[in-house]
């Protein structure tokens, strides 16, 4: 059968496909694929055995005009019927649960490939891509595997019986029969290609769909402030005008041989009945094995017809066959480094040394970058926007590496140790606070999953979120919507110091968590994160200076290097990089930000 299918689909690697999925699947489900053909065979033996049952009753009722003979038959069609049915009901349970097996399987494969890629591998890519992969490409391997078994099981097993009758009853009219295959396969050759284009096109017009749906959904805000509804209702018309149009070719494309084969199949019909009734009408043969031979070439036409558009259903499916095995082929980004050894914490002192990196290689972010946080004290760093600052923590956190350099943790390379190990050890908490699909007591619990409810509660308590949450009727159990939008922006940061608490890592990395609260919230925040930092080694990213001014070292960052290091008050005497920052800010801060401002700075 693999020999037949590698003719079929020569040249387009659509055989390699095909072998590559009954390898991965067919071989671990072939004990299930196996009775599903047992199941197949007897509903084609059924369907062959009907149609040479006619022939009996016809010949019993008018021949042999026996009424006990007609009795005889009608009783074996019923049990044949219903062993067909039962067969039919059989062959489908077993398909449909080893299609659902295969998809789960596929779709967690899909999901672990992407959750073994680092930010790189996403940076150019829109999320709508994987999610439409994952519902179709995992779909796509099952709908093939099914197509082929059936086609065997059910259409050439169902042929091959109805053939035999049709032989048996009559061998020349048989011949007259198969007129109907060779043109049909001509032309159902030549549609192949434009199938899978068009199957393409199709795709893309639905990837492009969902990525507007989901960048209206999540973009709500800013899509009803600037009145971009028509702009966004262009964009999905073009979209969905694509995708239209590409279901109305594929829908002429794929049914152009239904004519063809429907003018071919009333052409041997009438030579079948032209001959037949010469046959029983001239030369007296008996009209039982007409009629057979009829019933049996009727019964055939289907399965004919699916067989002869097998070659296209198979091209339609192998795309999405295509989009799942680039996925799982594609190298991991994250190397493997199960071997490494662990990250030791002794006090959590954080080296930078002479680091350089790059995003594109024409752009250096970090050239030469070199500074020290000292174990248990807060370090802040500051500077303008794309000086490399978010830089430093993507690279503590290893969602990148270093292009040189090193960077120390106790003196280890954190180059050479395991990613999860130096995970496990950080605390992050960004300014745009991601909380997941859940509870609150949820989203506190994905710091440590497995924590008890005294241990959330506590580290709710400890970020001064308690209060808040237990003012909703829910209390813990509140859902927080997608990505907290049930909770403001200070209740979603106090959420994430919360679960950045109960993870109990000895090294805190802060974001500029505070940078889009109002004064009111910050205050509360950054009293959570004067809980979070206590005895920790803190590494903070600052929008708003007053909010590091009781830092224990700042440090700036320019154009990639530390241009300026020290305490707030004496960075501020100095006159430097710090102060013009400081002074600019402090120009266009509130009257109340500048209350806080000067209280820091006096008693810094």
């Amino acid at each position: 059968m693999m020999s037949w299918f590698g003719k079929v689909f020569r040249g387009d690697g659509s055989a390699k496909l095909i072998h590559r999925l009954l390898a991965e699947h067919g071989r671990s489900n072939w004990k299930r694929y196996a009775a599903a053909f047992v199941f197949m065979g007897i509903a084609a033996g059924c369907t062959a055995m009907s149609a040479f049952l006619i022939g009996k009753v016809v010949n019993e009722a008018y021949v042999a005009r026996s009424f006990s003979g007609v009795v005889s038959v009608s009783v074996l069609v019923i049990v044949i019927f219903t062993l067909k049915g039962l067969s039919n009901y059989g062959q489908a349970v077993i398909l449909a649960r080893i299609g659902n097996r295969i998809v789960a399987l596929n779709q967690r494969r899909m999901f672990d490939k992407l959750l073994q890629q680092g930010l790189a591998y996403f940076a150019d890519r829109h999320s709508s891509e994987f999610m439409a992969r994952l519902g179709y490409a995992a779909n796509a391997a099952s709908q093939v595997l099914n197509l082929m078994i059936t086609a065997i099981g059910r259409d050439v097993l169902t042929l091959i019986g109805l053939i035999g009758v049709m032989v048996y009853q009559d061998p020349v009219l048989s011949l007259i029969g198969l007129v109907v295959m060779p043109p049909a396969v001509l032309v159902l050759r030549k549609m192949i290609k434009r199938v899978r284009n068009i199957v393409l096109t199709q795709y893309g017009g639905n990837a492009r769909v969902l990525e507007t749906m989901q960048e209206t959904i999540r973009g709500f805000r800013v899509v009803k402030a600037f009145n971009l509804e028509e702009e966004m209702r262009k964009r999905i018309d073009r979209d969905v005008d694509t995708i239209e149009q590409a279901a109305n070719k594929l829908a002429r494309v794929s049914n152009r041989s239904s004519p063809m084969m429907e003018s071919l199949g009333g052409i041997a019909i009438a030579l079948v009945l032209l001959y037949g009734g010469y046959r029983v009408l001239v030369m007296n043969a008996t009209p039982g094995e007409f009629v057979s031979f009829i019933t049996a070439f009727l019964l055939a036409y289907e399965p004919a017809k699916r067989l002869a558009r097998l070659n296209i259903d198979l091209h339609n499916g192998l795309v999405g066959v295509q989009m799942l095995f680039e996925l799982l082929d594609s190298p991991p980004t994250e190397r493997d480094d199960a071997g490494s050894p662990e990250l030791r914490i002794s006090g959590g002192r954080i080296e930078f040394s002479d680091v350089t990196f790059s995003y594109r290689a024409t752009e250096d972010v970090l050239c030469g970058l070199s500074f020290v946080a000292e174990p248990g004290q807060v370090t802040a760093l500051v500077g303008p926007s794309g000086g490399g600052k978010t830089t430093v923590l993507n690279l503590l956190l290893r969602f990148y590496d270093v292009g040189g350099g090193r960077i120390l943790i106790d003196g280890q390379d954190i180059a050479q140790v395991r990613r999860r190990s130096l995970r496990e050890r950080l605390a992050y908490v960004g300014q745009d606070v991601f909380l997941f699909r859940g509870t609150v007591r949820d989203n506190i619990a994905w710091g440590r999953p497995g924590a008890g409810e005294n241990e959330i509660v506590a580290a709710a308590q400890a970020a001064f979120a308690h209060d808040f949450i237990m003012e909703f009727p829910a209390g813990y159990d509140t859902p927080v919507g997608e990505h907290g939008a049930q909770l403001s922006g200070g209740q979603r940061q106090r959420i994430a110091i919360a679960r950045a608490l109960i993870k109990d890592a000895p090294i805190v990395l802060l974001d500029e968590p505070t940078a889009s609260l109002d004064s009111e919230s910050e205050k509360r925040v950054q009293d959570a994160i004067a809980r979070l930092c206590e005895g920790r080694t803190t590494l903070v990213i600052a929008h708003r200076l007053h909010t590091i001014a009781h830092a224990d070292r700042i440090h700036v960052i320019e154009k990639g290097r530390v241009v300026e290091s020290g305490r707030h008050e004496p960075l501020l005497r100095a006159g430097g990089r710090y102060a013009d920052f400081f002074r600019l800010q402090f120009r266009d801060m509130s009257a109340q930000d500048r209350v806080v401002a000067i209280g820091a700075r006096s008693s810094a």
